[in-house]
């Protein structure tokens, strides 16, 4: 996410639970729409028993989910979403993803977005941020944070209509994420925004006490438009942030007291990654990628994996009708 090498596509919105549920809700196909879905089938191998019938006169109809050519396209969508749970565990076959040992301070509890979800509603999240939202360092998009939380929730909420859109921007900090605030976060009427800032303020020796307030002023803004709960995620921890240790010290801890003050959980990274490398014996090469800043996809991952960790958790607080205070923050192992 540094501003030294900016780096801008377009966001990443992966869906692949979400494709599954789309192709095994009924659906009435037409005649020339069962010839696609046949075309399709003939060209990627499907099992034997799904051999393409006789296609229907034009004045019947089919249905999608019983007919031989759609079971060969769901049964290979179905492995495609096996395939990516399974990607997520074998990143951490070798270094397991574990939390901060002793504890340590992080987002509180998520009411809004876990009665949501408690509740069977659709769910939008905002992941909010520069190009450790984005995904620089990730080998695909299917390896950002934003996807790797998304597969997760899914997994874990296999019946839940949950969308997690990617506003992060590479090179970017507050004042430039200030101008969209209100098209690429508010107007999206979310449930659950997690901003991810601070970083590229500490690399352009920005004064941190201006990006808090700016910080504080979006949040403010946030809270006013509706009920969304809010996550700030504060810079990680690498050898570039580093460098400017005191100005990096500074930004979190005011990060910490926005949160506080505006009633808000903060995903604490830079502590989290600290405890990686400091307690857990980890290499910094093993979750920063070369350029010494960015994360790769087992940072990623063991991100994603956390900030997860923490909203199932929220539900199962909502579920037992424990009522935690978002500015109570209770990061324990879990």
């Amino acid at each position: 996410m540094s501003s030294l090498r900016p780096f801008r596509l377009t966001a990443w919105l992966a869906a692949p639970a979400a494709a599954v549920l789309l192709l095994l809700a009924p659906a009435v196909q037409s005649h020339a729409q069962t010839q696609a879905a046949t075309q399709a089938a003939q060209a990627t191998p499907a099992p034997a028993q799904s051999a393409d019938p006789a296609p229907a006169p034009p004045s019947q109809t089919t249905v999608a989910a019983t007919s031989p050519e759609q079971r060969g396209v769901t049964t290979r969508a179905i492995d495609r979403v096996k395939q990516v749970a399974k990607s997520a565990a074998d990143i951490f076959s070798r270094v397991p993803c574990l939390p901060p040992k002793g504890g340590s301070k992080a987002m509180g509890s998520l009411p809004h977005v876990a009665g949501k979800l408690v509740a069977g509603k659709p769910v939008v999240i905002v992941a909010f941020g520069s190009s450790s939202t984005q995904g620089f360092g990730a080998s695909s998009p299917e390896f950002n944070y934003p996807n790797r939380l998304a597969a997760q929730l899914r997994r874990h909420y296999p019946t839940a209509d949950i969308t997690v859109v990617n506003a992060g921007v590479g090179g970017e900090d507050a004042p430039e994420m200030m101008k969209r605030l209100q098209t690429q976060v508010i107007d999206a009427h979310p449930d659950l925004v997690i901003w991810q800032v601070g970083t590229n303020a500490v690399l352009r020796n920005l004064d941190p006490g201006e990006t808090a307030k700016m910080v504080e002023d979006g949040i403010s803004r946030i809270q006013a438009a509706g009920d969304a709960d809010i996550v700030l995620v504060d810079p990680q921890y690498s050898p570039a942030v580093n460098q400017r240790k005191e100005s990096a010290g500074k930004m979190v801890n005011l990060l910490g007291k926005v949160a506080e003050l505006r009633h808000v959980g903060i995903f604490p990274r830079f502590e989290v990654m600290r405890d990686w490398h400091e307690n857990q014996s980890i290499p910094v090469e093993s979750f920063v990628i070369a350029d010494g800043l960015h994360m790769n996809d087992w940072g990623y991952a063991c991100f994603a994996q956390l900030l997860g960790d923490d909203i199932i958790r929220s539900v199962g607080q909502i579920k037992l009708g424990v009522n935690v205070p978002a500015d109570v923050r209770t990061y324990r192992p879990m």
